[in-house]
C-alpha cells in the first residue's frame, strides 16, 4: 500500500468466540484465546502482536463480547479503550464485522480492514505480513472483498472450504482469483478430491475490505442486518452508544459473515495464503502444534508442579494443573484434567468433544460450559 492508503488501514481482532472444542480446559468464561495452549503466550497475544507490526495501536479495533472486556483490557493496555468494542450478547461474525465497520467508518470513511481471528497461530510472519498487506491494497485499489485462502496441506474435514475461480486481469505483483464458491466441511474423501484438483483452499474467514464497500454490501444482502448497524452507527462516540447497541443487538438476526454476505456478493475474490496458518480448534491440532519429545508426547503444563510420569507412552498429549499423571503402554491419547471435569479420549476422535459439549447443553449443565 502506498503511504496515503497506508494512513487508513486498520486491524480489527475478532475475541467474542467461546472455544468449546478445547473443553474441558477452554470455556465460555474462559475461552482457548486467553489460555497459554502453544508456548508461553496466549493465542490472543500473538494475535495482538501480529496487528502491532501493521499498524499503530490507535489503528487497532478489537470487538468481543462483554464477559470478556476484562480479559481483553488486560492484554492490550496500548489501545485506546474506545476501540474495544464489547458486544452485549453473541450473534455471530456477521453482526460483530459490519458493526466494527460500521464504527470505524464513522470516524474515517475511507477506512480499509484487515479482520483476524483471535484464536489462530501464524508460523511464517513474513509471509502473513506479505499476504494481508496485498489484500489490503487489492481491497483498497479494486473495492473488492478480499478473502485469503489457505493452501491446505492435508484433507481436512472440520475446516470449510473456497473453490477458487478464474485468475483476475489486474495490474498487481501477486495473484488474485474470483471465488468460485464455498464448500462446507466435506468429508475426508471429498476433502481428498479437493486436495488433489489445487482449486479449493481452507476458508481461514481472514477478510480485507473498505467500510464503504463491506456496508454497502450489507445494504444489498442483509437488510435486516444492515438496519441495525446504520443505527448503532448514528450512536457512535454519543453518550447513548451502550444503550443503541444493547438494544439492536437484542432484536439484531443471527448470522455468520459467510452466509450473510460471502455466499451471495459478486465482489469477493481471493488471494492464497501459505504462511503456517493453524486454527487451533481441537486438541489433536494442539498436539501437532506443541513441543514434543523423541516419542512425540507433549505436556500442557498449566501451573507450577504438573507432571507427567510415562512408560511405553506415544503421541500423546496431557493438559495438567498442579498434579501427576502417569500414563502406561498408551498411544495417541488426549488426556485434558481440570478441577471438575477430566477428558480422555484418542486423537483421532478428539473432533467430536461438539457431541458432549451438545448433550451437556441439553441437560443445562451451564457450570461446565
Amino acid at each position: 500500500m502506498n503511504n496515503s492508503s497506508s494512513t487508513h488501514l486498520y486491524v480489527v481482532i475478532l475475541c467474542g468466540g467461546g472455544g468449546t472444542r478445547l473443553w474441558p480446559l477452554s470455556r465460555n468464561k474462559t475461552p482457548k484465546q486467553f489460555i497459554e495452549l502453544i508456548g508461553e503466550e496466549t493465542l490472543f497475544e500473538k494475535t495482538l502482536k501480529r496487528a502491532e507490526s501493521l499498524v499503530p495501536p490507535d489503528h487497532i479495533y478489537i470487538i468481543t463480547n462483554q464477559q470478556y472486556l476484562e480479559d481483553v483490557q488486560k492484554y492490550s493496555a496500548s489501545i485506546p479503550p474506545a476501540n474495544i468494542i464489547a458486544e452485549p450478547e453473541k450473534k455471530n461474525t456477521a453482526l460483530a464485522m459490519g458493526v466494527i465497520a460500521g464504527i470505524i467508518h464513522t470516524r474515517d470513511p475511507h477506512a480499509v480492514i484487515i479482520n483476524l481471528a483471535s484464536d489462530h497461530l501464524i508460523t511464517n510472519l513474513t509471509e502473513f505480513h506479505n499476504t494481508v498487506l496485498a489484500a489490503a491494497a487489492t481491497a483498497s485499489a479494486t473495492s473488492k472483498i478480499v478473502t485469503i485462502g489457505i493452501k491446505p496441506t492435508f484433507p481436512h474435514p472440520g475446516l470449510g472450504y473456497i473453490h477458487r475461480g478464474a485468475k483476475l486481469t489486474l495490474p498487481l505483483d501477486y495473484p488474485v482469483y474470483q471465488v468460485a464458491g464455498f464448500r462446507e466441511k466435506p468429508k475426508v474423501e471429498i476433502a481428498t478430491q479437493y486436495l488433489l484438483t489445487g482449486e479449493y483452499y481452507w476458508n481461514a474467514n481472514l477478510y480485507t475490505w473498505t467500510t464503504a464497500v463491506i456496508l454497502a454490501e450489507f445494504q444489498t444482502h442483509a437488510p435486516a442486518i444492515s438496519a441495525h448497524i446504520q443505527t448503532i452507527m448514528q450512536a457512535v462516540d454519543q453518550p447513548n452508544f451502550a444503550a443503541v447497541i444493547a438494544a439492536e443487538y437484542a432484536q439484531c438476526p443471527d448470522a455468520q459473515i459467510d452466509t450473510a454476505i460471502s455466499e451471495k456478493t459478486s465482489r469477493l475474490v481471493m488471494i492464497p495464503g501459505d504462511f503456517g496458518w493453524t486454527d487451533i480448534g481441537s486438541w489433536n491440532v494442539v498436539h501437532d502444534e506443541a513441543v514434543k519429545d523423541e516419542q512425540g508426547n507433549a505436556l500442557v503444563e498449566r501451573e507450577e508442579g504438573a507432571e507427567w510420569m510415562r512408560l511405553d507412552t506415544v503421541n500423546s498429549l496431557v493438559s495438567t494443573g498442579r498434579k501427576l499423571v502417569v500414563t502406561i503402554g498408551v498411544d495417541n491419547l488426549m488426556i485434558i484434567d481440570t478441577p471438575d471435569a477430566l477428558l480422555v479420549t484418542t486423537k483421532s476422535k478428539s473432533q467430536d468433544i461438539k457431541q458432549i459439549i451438545e448433550r451437556l447443553k441439553s441437560d443445562e449443565r451451564d457450570t461446565l460450559l
